[in-house]
C-alpha cells in the first residue's frame, strides 16, 4: 500500500503563490508517475500536472503552463507543486496521486492512478 499526504493549501489573493507538497510513504519502490489533479465545485476532477518517473517527462494542462511547476525529491519521496500568479479559477481541491504502472492512455490519464491523497483546498480570492 501507498499513503499520500498533501500539505500547503490555503487562501491566497489573486496573483499570489502557494506551494503544495505531497509526501509518499509505504510501498513506493515502484512508481510509474505522480501527479496533481484538481476538482472545482460542480466540475470533474482533472489533471493539473504530472511527472513520469523513469523519463522525468512532465505534463501541464494548458491553463497552468508558465505559472505552475511540478518537481520531485527522490530522497524525501515528495512531489511538490509550486503555483504562482494564481487566479480565482484555480480555486479547487487539489489531489496528489500516484500511478504504480501503466494501464492506458498517457501517464497523466487518471486511469493509471492507483493511490490518492485526501485533498487540500486552494482558494484564490479576487
Amino acid at each position: 500500500q501507498v499513503q499520500l499526504v498533501e500539505s500547503g493549501g490555503g487562501l491566497v489573493q489573486a496573483g499570489g503563490s502557494l506551494r503544495l507538497s505531497c509526501a509518499a510513504s509505504g510501498r513506493t519502490f515502484s512508481i510509474y508517475a505522480m501527479g496533481w489533479f484538481r476538482q472545482a465545485p460542480g466540475k470533474e476532477r482533472s489533471v493539473v500536472a504530472a511527472l513520469r518517473w523513469s523519463s522525468n517527462s512532465i505534463y501541464y494542462t494548458d491553463s497552468v503552463k508558465g505559472r505552475f511547476t511540478i518537481s520531485r525529491d527522490n530522497a524525501k519521496n515528495t512531489v511538490d507543486l509550486q503555483m504562482s500568479s494564481l487566479k480565482p479559477e484555480d480555486t479547487a481541491v487539489y489531489y496528489c496521486a500516484l500511478a504504480r504502472s501503466y494501464r492506458g492512455g498517457t501517464y497523466y490519464s487518471q486511469v493509471n492512478y492507483d493511490y490518492w491523497g485526501q485533498g487540500t483546498q486552494v482558494t484564490v480570492s479576487s
